[in-house]
């Protein structure tokens, strides 16, 4: 029964002390100081400052707060926020305060754990591409998409898809060459995995199905259909040496064989590798290679190598389109846990296009939050072929409402005008999301208590530095008459006579007498009032913590 009470006690003694919080400690000048204000800078200070009494002292330091804010209300009343110098610094700062809140984290987790899969596991795939330039009209992206999905319906229908590929694929590599009697590819990539692939391109591969034909998708080179062939576990990364002799003819296969049989009777693979390889990248290096991932070499090449058992083995001689190879493992590096690579993961996730994707599931759910509205009679200017000429006057239409905030149509004008490599309906598209995350922005330090707190801990403590180095430190270094002039006063508070070798510590001790002067003018102009009754609850407090 005593500890229930005990506890009804804690919870009524911490409730009551919430409300105090509230409460104001200290007035300047009108402006109010709350008990929670103060206690959330004394905290922060505890583990700064020194382990003594005075040091910790409530009393001392709610002084030492009343200096703080003295210094920084002279500061804005003499208008150093106003400085260029200081508006670069805050900006810079408000770019990487903000970046945070402009990620959405739940969704880069997931982006993370994708990423991990797609690495882990690897997929073969072989594709179709119909080109779309980046100024494509809505009619040019319809004949390349109704294109591409007529040829979907042919392989559906039983013709094949390496045939189609050959035929009427627009990536080149896919297209048989009659002039140089060179096969293409028929839209076969090999295996491949996370971060291989632009980003779209990856995600449908993961996404369909072994053996089926995908939708037709759209990536920055233009729409695709796709089919895939495996998906299997990745075998991770090697690295590897080899030794290239140029040439498919039969006397590059004679010296290859040649240098096999040096190997097999036990002559150094390094030593052989500098002596007649002629691969110039790495002849030098004993044949190394570095480390590859499976798919990053030519096929022949890259299926000889991953089936190399156990390090320090080697391959028969083959052949790729380079010439004659033998290849030998030096490490295998196989796919390490989740754990160990999330921290690698997310920063290749947050380096890639596919960061964009957590700015839209920001867009997204502020889009919800938020009343937006297009103007669809100043969206006409979109159709205007000379709309980045239009004249300012003929802009003043708002274009798009975001809550209370109207933004004209010279803004979009503006936006527009260096950057002419996407349609001007996709560009409204990307400046409307700018516009809603710019909004996100400036609301900030309404919206997040925390945020407002950090950067106005910033700003002020960057103009605190501005008018120190104004009033204090400058004035204590610049005026070699003054600082004689205090030294011949406090000479007795020296071992010497000689300034010149004990000058720094008469400069510092100077910089204090300044301090203390300028902060006693400041307490004399203004009109501080401490409430003693708050001071006291706050003393007593941290005595019983």
């Amino acid at each position: 029964m005593r500890k229930i009470v005990l506890i009804l006690v804690f919870v009524v003694s911490t409730s009551v002390f919430s409300q105090k919080r509230a409460k104001t400690i200290v007035t300047i000048d009108g402006e109010k100081i709350t008990v929670a204000e103060f206690r959330k800078m004394y905290e922060k200070n505890l583990g700064v400052i020194d382990d003594d009494d005075d040091a910790k002292s409530i009393s001392n330091n709610l002084n030492l707060y009343i200096d703080y804010k003295l210094k920084v209300k002279e500061a804005y009343r003499i208008q150093l926020d106003t400085m260029p110098s200081y508006r670069r610094e805050i900006a810079l700062y408000k770019d990487q305060l903000t970046a945070p809140y402009l990620q959405d984290t739940t969704f880069i987790n997931t982006l993370v754990e994708d990423a991990y899969f797609r690495t882990k596991n690897e997929v073969k795939a072989k594709h179709i591409l119909i080109l779309l330039s980046k100024e494509a009209t809505p009619k040019d992206t319809l004949i390349a998409y109704n294109k591409i999905l007529k040829l979907r319906e042919r392989i559906l229908k039983g013709e094949n898809f390496e045939v189609i590929a050959a035929k009427f694929s627009e990536d080149k590599s896919a297209q048989n060459n009659p002039k140089t009697g060179r096969k293409g590819n028929g839209g076969n990539l090999g295996y491949f995995s996370a971060f291989r692939m632009v980003y779209p391109f990856e995600v449908a591969a993961y996404a369909t199905k072994i053996g089926e034909i995908s939708m037709p998708f759209k990536t920055k080179f233009g729409y695709h259909i796709m089919q895939v062939d495996d998906i299997k576990e990745s075998k991770g990364a090697i690295e590897a040496a080899h030794i290239l002799i140029k040439g498919t003819s039969a006397s590059s296969e004679d010296r290859i064989k040649d240098i096999y049989t040096k190997l097999k009777n036990n002559e150094n693979f390094e030593a052989l590798a500098k002596k007649f390889s002629e691969d110039t990248g790495s002849k030098n290096k004993g044949g190394k290679l570095g480390k590859f991932e499976a798919g990053r070499m030519v096929k022949p090449f890259s299926d000889a190598a991953f089936s190399l058992a156990h390090v320090n083995d080697f391959s028969t001689p083959f052949k790729t389109r380079f010439g004659w190879h033998i290849v030998k493992l030096i490490k295998k590096h196989p796919i390490r846990s989740f754990d160990e690579m999330k921290k690698e993961l997310t920063d290749k996730v947050k380096k890639s296009s596919r960061m964009q994707l957590s700015k839209k599931a920001i867009v997204t759910k502020l889009e919800k939050k938020y009343t937006i509205i297009e103007f669809e009679e100043a969206k006409k200017i979109l159709n205007r072929k000379d709309i980045r000429t239009l004249p300012k006057d003929s802009l003043q239409q708002t274009i798009l409402r975001i809550n209370d905030k109207e933004i004209g149509q010279e803004v979009f004008v503006e936006y527009i005008k260096n950057r002419s490599n996407s349609p001007v309906f996709e560009l409204f598209k990307t400046f409307r999301d700018t516009q809603i995350m710019n909004y996100y922005k400036e609301n900030l330090i309404y919206t997040e208590p925390e945020y407002a707190h950090i950067l106005k801990e910033y700003e002020d403590g960057l103009l605190l530095f501005e008018l120190m180095q104004e009033k204090i430190w400058q004035a204590a270094t610049k005026d070699s008459l003054a600082l004689k002039k205090y030294f011949k006063t406090n000479v007795a508070n020296y071992k010497t006579d000689e300034l010149k070798t004990i000058k720094g510590q008469v400069i510092n001790d100077y910089q204090n007498f300044l301090e203390k002067k300028w902060i006693a003018t400041l307490r004399q102009q203004s009109e501080i009032t401490v409430n003693k009754r708050q001071l006291k609850g706050l003393i007593r407090f941290y005595r019983e913590e």
